[in-house]
Parts: C-alpha cells; structure tokens; sequence
C-alpha cells in the first residue's frame, strides 16, 4: 500500500547542494560550530507555573559517568508532582575540542547522523524521562529543570549520547520531588470497559479498512480519538510524534530546512490512503533519525464526518515499518509491515497515555472483527480484532462561534473600520456550528469597565514608534466604550528578559491607585514575552484576569533561526531605522525547541488564555511575506507567512477563531503609511484589525465574567 519513499542518499545530496549555495562566510561559520565551538553559557532555568508549593516527599543525588546513557533514579512519580532536577559537572568527549556541561555541545552536522535519545539538545546534555526506554518520552534537565510529571511511572536520568559514546567525567544529578498542587489537572488515566457512543452501531458506520486511490483494501482501522483537532495535535506533539510531510516535494524542501538548522529529519512522506473518501488529515511518525527510512512507527488519522457524544471523533490506522519486500501490484520496493499490528496499536496507547492529556483509555471489538488480512502490496497482518479508544482530557474550549458572530455585529452595526467591508466571514473562518451565511443577530452589550486592557506588540515594535499594533483598535475602546487601554513597548530581546519587564509593569501598575486587573492582548513574540513574565512572577500572574494571543508565537516558528536575516530585509524594506535591542537575541527565543520546552514546563494555561490564529494563501499574503510563507506552507498550507497555526494557540487555552490574513495585516497598519514603498512591500494588509480586537476583548471578557 505505500509508495516507496524518496531514497535519503538524494536527500543528503539535495542538502549538500544546498549547503554549497550558502555564501562562504556562512558555510565557514558553520564548519566552525560543528568542530570548535564555544562551550555555550548555562541557560536560566525553567520556572514551573505556580513552583513547587506542595511538601517535599524525597531527595536523593545520583552520579552519572561518562558512559551512562541512563541511570535509574529509583524514584517512582506520580501524576502532577513537581519534579526537581539540578546537575553539575563537566564531560569531555575525545573527538570534541572543548569540555561541556549538562547543557550539552552545540549541535552540529554531524548530529545529523547520530542516534541521540533526545534530538532536540545537543550531545553530552543531562536528560531525563519517566517510563520505559521504548514509549518514555526523553526531555531535556541541563543545568536545571522544573517539571511536572504528566503520568506515573519510574523516573530515568541520562546523557544524550549515542549507545557506544564513552566521555570522561562525572555528572552529580540531584533530585527532588514535590507533591501535586492543589487542582492539578492530571491523574492517572482510567482504563474503562466502555466508552459512551461507542458500540457496534459506529462502527457501522466506519470502514475496517483503509484503502489506496482506486479502493484497494489496505491497513486495519485499529484506533479512536475523541477530542478537539487542537487536543489530538497537542498529544501527538507531546508524545514526540511528529507531523509527516505530504509529498516529495514538500520533504526535500522541508529537508533542506531541518538539515540547515542542524535538526536530524525525521518527517519522511507517507503515501496517501483513503478513508471516507479521501486522503488522510494527518499523518504522524515516531521513529530514530537515522533508521526512518528502513523502520519507522507511523500512523494515519482521519476526521469522522460525525461526533461520538458531541466530541470530535479521529479515525487511525497505525503500522510499524520493520523493512522492505516486493510490491506484489507492480514488482516495485514497498515497505513491509511488522504482522502483528496490535503491537502498534499498543505504542500507540502507551506512548499517547505517557502524555498526561489521555483521559480514558478503553477497548471495543467491532462485530465481526478483522483478524487476518494481507495489503494490496501483499503484505500480511493479524490482529486480535479490537479497537483502541483514546478519550483525551478536556482542555480549552472552541470559543470561534462566539468570535464570528462577535466580529460581525461590531464590524457590521459599529462599524469602527469604515463602511463597505462586504461579507464578515471573508475576514475569519467560520467555526463549524457558525454558518458562513448567518445573518449578524447579536445585540451588542456594553463592554465592562472592570478590567484594563494592556497591549504587549511583537519583535519590531521598538523600530516602528509611528505603528503600534492595534493602534486604532486601542483608541476606539477608549473613546467610543471608555475603556482604560494601555501599551507596553519592549526592546528587541529574549522572551525571558522582556517577560520580567512585563512582570515589573504588572506589579507597579498594581500596586498605585487602580486595582483593577488586565486583560492582556498579546500579538507575535508578545505572546510568549507576556507567558514567561507570568510563569516566574506569582504577584504579576495575580495582576491578569485573562491572556489573549492574536498570532502569538506560542509554540515558535520552524524558521526562527532564518528569521533575523529575514527581518533585516523586512526593516530594509519597510526602512524601519534603527531598533532597540538585538533582533537575533529576540528570534532565539522563538525557536521551536526553546518554546517546547517552556510549554512542557507549563503544561496548562498560566491564566485564562485565549488564541487567535491566522492563516493566508497567496492571494492575501504581502509581497514582503511571500517568500516566508512558501517555506512555511511546507511544513503546513495552514501559516501566516511567520507561524503556523498550530504554534500561535496556547496549549490547553480556548480558541477564539481563525483570522484570514497575513501575520502583519492581523494586527499592523501599513495600508495608510505615507511612504509608499512600504504601502507596495505591505500590499495586502487591508484588514478590520480595530473590529478584531473589540471582539476579542469582549469574547474574553465575556467568558471571564465582568466581575
């Protein structure tokens, strides 16, 4: 049933060429940081949500040598305990010219080829996982980490080194664990005996097999998620699954990225099967860098046409590639699966229940189950006929048909942007129970004055004094609904210092004369300034009654270490002038990796949050984004031209909706700008900015209570 992949030889080529298109100057940076490069300083360590408030339950030291790739703890933890960790010390690898310490080396090339238990830090870091080797999830300690633990299980610490890497040196590891806060969201999760909606009345409704385009029959459905699109990619992502490319072109592309940011690439494609009629909706992999091409655990997913219990309903097949053998349909290479697909289906389980977000887990043998069968290619399989169902926890809730009929009557009754903007939905997407054609009905109430409203811009602000985002939308809720709105203008600079800026204007705006609370409108890297302000400071934390993020780089951006130079043309271009602080210290903090850690570090809303995506194609997006948003659309057609929108949604917060516009046309004005090359490069940034933000305000508002 699969197509037979790209073969990797021609990815590394295609790499390679590309590699020797880069300039000299960067190729020879590069070298330097694969073979000499500086020890890199000690990072600041995570702050958890709320800290370790509970008692103390043990402490202990461990020591790590050289060459251990895992030690066990001896500790057994439970879910929502605060886990601890600190390591000292130093390793010196023989074929490495510096010492480093438990933040690892810099990665370089050759982690391209290595088999690292974490592939996101560098080699000789202190890591760690709870749970077996084959489904635990590794994360990285360094220096220092603060984690909370999503499920149960004994605790492992590590060395990100390969099986046969020998480094001289000693780590002291020490840990201490701390009872769960009081609510803590997480538990053990319930293996039930049924789930409601599920019986064999469903299943009538679902194939027990997926097929190839001309229907035949293929991979066994053997798994069921409930839960929202933004909670089953949030479990994925959280297990360390990973999205898979849909086609060869968009995996040389998406290559050529990941090998120049010195990630090993493990999202090779997967053919397209079919299930309801068409391709799968997503496709996921878990697998060893080096190994996916010959074995890789991977599955497809499929969005049932209809809800078990008003919950979204997913439809999988998963498989594990354990080599090749002969396509019986045209005598050609395919893969070939391991037999015995339960075992899939069984990682499936453990590694998604490891996660903390799986609620129930249950399991349901459909009438007449299918428990021998071969693939269209020949290959044969066996099962026990049963079905997995995962019930994921619940998280944020799908506010977007609140904000579409919000967004309508203030851009259609008050009309804060001007007349004549035609149909409201041209401008947000339609939630599924809002119909694109619904007439405008609501009544608009008057927005309370209980709460101030702080704006927190993006990287750039700093450079362009004369274009604050939401710049008309913060002087229409002050003189059309009296609302007190203020804004908070940061340098260029990491998430971490401009949050302890949010965090000082919070506590002294708090502590005069007004004590009402804010709600926080946060756009692009404010998002994730405003979250790390929060996370490391409980009395500013105390100061916002809600967080709304309208393009917020929460989860990062796959090309953060491309987007200085990307800036430079942009300030070029836009002849922004001079900026205040450094633009490449500012993008470090939106690499994907740095914000996957602070997320898993906070694996719940710091307060009420609320998510504005945004999403453009080529009609829409500025000629200055174009090239940006072809990169992105790469990893996914659903991008803003800077984040895709999965990133801009803070995990476990609500969605207020989906705004139809490039990242700059959501919340920057550059439509009216006197000069008139910027109004060229900014050529689609015609948008009613003003109307999205009243309406987020009020959504929000809304929601929190206006008490």
């Amino acid at each position: 049933m699969r197509k037979t992949w790209i073969d990797l030889g021609i990815l590394w080529i295609v790499c390679a060429l590309a590699l020797l298109l880069i300039s000299p100057g960067v190729r020879a940076q590069l070298v330097r940081e694969d073979s000499a490069a500086p020890r890199p300083a000690a990072a600041p360590p995570a702050t958890a949500a709320q800290g370790p408030a509970g008692k103390k339950r043990l402490a202990q030291e461990i020591q790590l040598t050289g060459d251990q790739q895992w030690a066990d703890s001896g500790i057994d933890v439970q879910p929502g305990e605060h886990v601890v960790v600190t390591a000292t010390g130093d390793l010196q690898y023989s074929d490495a010219k510096e010492q480093n310490g438990p933040d690892g080396l810099p990665r370089g090339f050759k982690d391209l080829i290595r088999i690292l238990p974490f592939n996101d830090a560098g080699r000789g870091a202190v890591i760690g996982r709870i749970g077996d080797a084959t489904t635990g999830q590794a994360f990285l300690i360094g220096v220092k980490r603060d984690l909370i633990a999503p499920t149960s299980g004994r605790l492992w610490v590590g060395i990100n080194e390969a099986t046969n890497d020998i480094a001289d040196g000693t780590y002291k590891v020490h840990l201490e664990v701390f009872a769960a806060d009081a609510g803590s969201p997480y538990a053990a999760v319930k293996v039930v005996d049924k789930i409601p909606g599920i019986d064999n009345s469903l299943f009538g409704k679902i194939p027990r097999r997926i097929g190839d385009k001309e229907g035949n029959p293929g991979d066994m459905v053997n798994f069921l998620i409930l839960g929202s699109e933004t909670a089953m990619q949030r479990v994925f992502t959280t297990a360390g699954w990973v999205k898979v490319d849909a086609d060869v072109r968009g995996t040389v592309l998406h290559g050529i990225l990941e090998s120049l940011s010195k990630e090993s690439y493990l999202t090779m494609p997967m053919s397209q099967l079919y299930l309801f009629g068409r391709p799968q909706d997503y496709g996921w992999a878990h697998a060893e860098p080096i190994s996916v091409v010959a074995s890789r655990n991977h599955l497809r997913v499929w969005k049932a046409p209809f809800q078990v219990n008003g919950q979204t309903t997913w439809v999988g097949a998963a498989t594990h590639d354990i080599g090749f053998e002969r396509d019986n349909r045209n005598n050609g290479v395919t893969h070939k699966i391991d037999p015995d697909i339960d075992l899939e289906k069984d990682y499936v389980e453990k590694t998604l229940s490891s996660t903390g977000l799986v609620a129930e887990v249950s399991h349901f043998t459909p009438e007449n189950p299918l428990k021998e069968a071969r693939t269209a290619t020949g290959g044969s399989f066996h099962s026990n006929g049963q079905v997995l169902i995962l019930k994921l926890r619940d998280t944020g809730k799908d506010l977007s048909a609140a904000f579409v009929s919000t967004f309508c009557s203030v851009l259609q009754t008050e009309k804060p942007d001007g007349a004549d903007w035609g149909a409201c939905t041209n401008y947000v997407q339609p939630s599924a129970a809002a119909a694109a054609d619904a007439p405008v009905s609501q009544k608009l109430q008057a927005i309370s004055t209980n709460y101030r409203v702080l704006v927190v811009p993006g990287v750039l602000s700093s450079c362009q004094a004369n274009t604050q985002a939401f710049q008309e939308g913060q002087a229409h809720l002050k003189e059309k609904h009296g609302m007190t709105v203020e804004f908070l203008q940061l340098p260029n600079d990491t998430s971490t210092v401009n949050g302890q800026k949010v965090a000082t204007y919070l506590r002294n705006q708090m502590s005069g004369k007004d004590s009402r609370k804010y709600v926080v409108v946060s756009y692009s890297k404010g998002a994730p300034d405003v979250q790390e302000g929060l996370a490391g400071d409980p009395q500013a934390r105390s100061a916002v009654a809600a967080l709304v993020t309208v393009a917020g780089a929460v989860g990062g951006s796959p090309i953060a270490d491309t987007m200085p130079s990307i800036v430079e043309r942009y300030t070029s271009s836009l002849k922004l002038g001079r900026c205040e602080g450094d633009v490449a210290q500012a993008f470090k903090s939106l690499r994907q990796d740095v914000r996957k850690r602070f997320n898993d570090d906070h694996p719940d809303p710091l307060v009420p949050s609320f998510s504005l995506t945004a999403i453009s194609d080529a009609t829409n997006t500025s000629k200055m984004l174009l090239q940006a948003w072809q990169l992105l659309t790469q990893y996914d057609p659903r991008t803003d031209s800077q984040l895709l929108a999965a990133d801009a949604i803070v995990p476990g917060g609500n969605l207020l909706g989906v705004l139809r516009a490039d990242h700059l046309a959501a919340a920057l004005n550059y439509e009216t700008a006197s000069n008139a090359e910027v109004r060229n490069f900014a050529d689609r940034n015609h948008y009613p900015r003003t109307a999205v933000f009243e309406a987020a305000v009020r959504v929000a508002i809304d929601s929190i209570g206006s008490n």
